[in-house]
C-alpha cells in the first residue's frame, strides 16, 4: 500500500552480498514518533510523493514503526582507524532499511540513524539525540547548497524516548540519503574477514554500482585508487573553499563515492586560523583545518593496503604501483587547490605571481582575525559588508595587487566577479546561528528558528532578504568545541 501511494522502488542488493560483511534486522521500535522535519525537496528529486501522507503516518515510516513494501534492513560491518588506531566497527545505531532507485534508475541508501541496537552497538544503546540528528540534517543540506558532495537528510522524528549521555535528552532519529555507505573502512574490514571472497565481491559490488567504466579497465584496482583519489581531492578542496572542518577523518568517515558522510564534531570556521580544531576529542589536532589534505592522503594510503592482493599477485609489485598512485597526491591537491582559490579571487588565467599573492591573503587574515567567508564577500561586494579590519593598511595594499592582477585576466571583469560569486558564499552554517537554532528546538520545542536557518542556507550564494541576519560573526568562537554526537 505504501509502496503505491508514495513510490518506492526498492532494489535491494547490498544484502546479497556475504553475511560477515552485514546482518539483517529491522528497527527497534519507538513509545511515540513525531515528525519535526522534513524535506520535500529531496523526496521529490528522488521521486518519493508524500503529498498524500499526514504527517503521524509520515512519523511512523521515518521511526522506523511501520516499514515501507520492499525494504530490507540491514547493518553494516566496517572497520576504521579512528584517529590512527585501526579498530572493528560497523553501524551501531543504524539500518539502511533498502536502496531505492528513482525514474532515472540513480540509486539511494535510504538509512535511518538513532533506529536501535545492531550486533556492531557493542555497548551503546542504538540511539540517537534530537540535538545531533537536527545538526546533522542543517549541515548535510547546508553543504549540498553549497555544491560540495554529500550525505542528503529526508527527515528527523523525534521518538518520544530519553537516551542518556551525559544528561537525559530527546531520542530522535534521522533519515539519510546516500548513493552508498562503502566506506574505505568497508575495504579495511573485507580485507582481514574469515570469508576470503568478501574482499573481492566487495570490490566487484563497488565498481558495477559506482565505477562501471571501469569494469572494462585491465588494471580495475589501481584505476579504482585513482578515481577515488580523485574524487576525495576534489572533495577536500571543497571543503576547503568553504572554511568545513570536518572534525572525524577516520577512515570509516571517507567514502568510495566521494560524498561527505557523518557530521559529529564538524564546524566551519569563521577567523581564519589553518590551525583551527573544534572536536572536543581531537587534542592533537589530527584533523585540524591545514591538516585536512594530509589526512586523506593517509586514509587513501589505507584503502591502497587494502587493495594490494587485488592490484597484483606480487604483494611487492603491487606496493610500488599502489605507491605511484599515492605520489600524485600532494601535486595534485595543490594543483587542484590554486585552481578553486583562484576561482575565490577571480582570477581566470595564469600568471606565475599568483600563488603568492594568495598566500598573503591568507596570511593577513591569519594574522589579523579576519572572517575567512566575510573576507572574500567583501571583495565582491565591499559596499553591502562594512568592516574597520578592512581598512588597515596592509590589506588595502594587498587588495590594489589583487585589483591590478585581475584587470590583467583577458576577460571583463563582470566575468571575474560572476566566478567569485560562484564559490564564495555569502552565509554558512555559522556555529553560533546553528547552536541558537539547536538549543530553541531542544530546549524550547520551538522548530521556528531551525526552519528560519534553513532557509537562508538553502541559497547561499543569493543576497535574500535574510542574508545579512547570518553574517555575523561571535566574540565566542574560540571557545567553540564540537562533540560526536552523530
Amino acid at each position: 500500500m505504501l509502496r503505491k501511494k508514495i513510490g518506492w522502488k526498492f532494489d535491494n542488493t547490498y544484502s546479497n552480498l556475504s553475511q560477515s560483511m552485514l546482518s539483517k534486522l529491522t528497527p527497534t521500535p519507538v513509545k511515540i514518533p513525531k515528525l519535526v522535519l522534513f524535506n520535500h525537496s529531496l523526496s521529490e528529486e528522488i521521486d518519493l510523493d508524500f503529498s498524500q501522507i499526514d504527517n503521524e503516518e509520515l512519523a511512523l515510516i521515518f521511526s522506523g514503526n511501520q516499514l515501507p513494501e520492499g525494504s530490507e534492513s540491514i547493518a553494516q560491518a566496517y572497520a576504521g582507524h579512528q584517529f590512527g588506531h585501526f579498530t572493528i566497527l560497523g553501524d551501531g545505531r543504524a539500518l539502511t532499511i533498502g536502496e531505492h532507485l528513482d525514474k532515472n534508475k540513480n540509486r539511494y541508501d535510504i538509512q535511518f540513524k538513532g533506529s536501535g541496537k545492531t550486533p556492531y552497538s557493542r555497548n551503546a544503546d542504538g540511539r540517537a539525540a534530537l540535538g545531533p540528528m537536527l545538526r546533522e540534517y542543517i549541515i548535510s543540506e547546508a553543504m549540498h547548497n553549497l555544491g560540495i558532495p554529500t550525505t542528503r537528510s529526508l527527515a528527523v522524528v523525534t521518538t518520544g524516548e530519553e537516551v542518556i549521555r551525559q544528561s537525559i535528552l530527546q531520542g530522535a532519529i534521522l533519515t539519510r540519503v546516500a548513493s552508498s555507505h562503502i566506506r574505505v573502512g568497508t575495504f579495511q574490514y573485507a580485507l582481514i574477514s574469515k570469508n576470503k571472497n568478501d574482499l573481492t565481491t566487495l570490490f566487484d559490488y563497488t565498481l558495477k554500482r559506482h565505477y562501471p567504466n571501469i569494469k572494462k579497465s585491465k588494471s580495475q584496482a589501481v584505476d579504482l585508487l585513482k578515481v577515488v583519489l580523485e574524487k576525495q581531492i576534489d572533495l577536500i578542496c571543497n571543503w576547503m573553499r568553504v572554511g568545513f572542518i570536518h572534525g572525524v577523518m577516520n577512515t570509516d568517515n571517507m567514502t568510495i563515492s566521494g560524498q561527505t558522510i557523518d557530521y559529529g564534531p564538524c564546524a566551519f570556521m569563521d577567523k581564519y586560523d589553518p590551525e583551527t580544531v573544534f572536536s572536543s576529542i581531537d587534542h592533537q589536532g589530527r584533523y585540524a583545518y591545514y591538516n585536512q589534505p594530509r589526512i586523506a592522503q593517509w586514509n587513501l594510503e589505507r584503502f591502497a593496503e587494502s587493495l594490494i592482493p587485488l592490484i597484483h599477485n606480487d604483494s611487492k609489485v603491487a606496493v610500488e604501483i599502489a605507491t605511484e598512485v599515492l605520489k600524485e597526491f600532494p601535486e595534485k591537491y595543490k594543483n587542484k587547490w590554486l585552481e578553486m582559490m583562484k576561482k575565490k579571487l577571480g582570477i581566470i588565467d595564469y600568471n606565475s605571481t599568483d600563488e603568492q599573492l594568495i598566500i598573503e591573503l591568507l596570511s593577513w587574515m591569519h594574522q589579523h582575525k579576519a572572517d575567512y567567508t566575510n573576507t572574500f564577500c567583501y571583495l565582491m561586494n565591499e559596499h553591502k559588508l562594512s568592516n574597520e579590519i578592512y581598512n588597515e593598511k596592509n590589506f588595502l595594499m594587498w587588495k590594489k595587487k589583487w585589483e591590478d592582477r585581475i584587470k590583467l585576466n583577458n576577460n571583463p571583469l563582470e566575468k571575474s566577479f560572476k566566478i567569485m560569486n560562484e564559490v564564495n558564499p555569502l552565509v554558512i552554517p555559522r556555529n553560533h546561528f546553528v547552536e541558537e537554532a539547536l538549543k530553541h528546538a531542544t530546549e524550547m520545542n520551538n522548530f521556528n528558528k531551525v526552519y528560519e536557518l534553513l532557509k537562508v542556507l538553502k541559497n547561499p550564494y543569493d543576497n535574500i532578504s535574510t542574508t545579512s541576519d547570518y553574517q555575523s560573526t561571535s566574540r565566542q568562537e574560540e571557545n567553540y568545541v564540537t562533540f560526536c554526537g552523530t
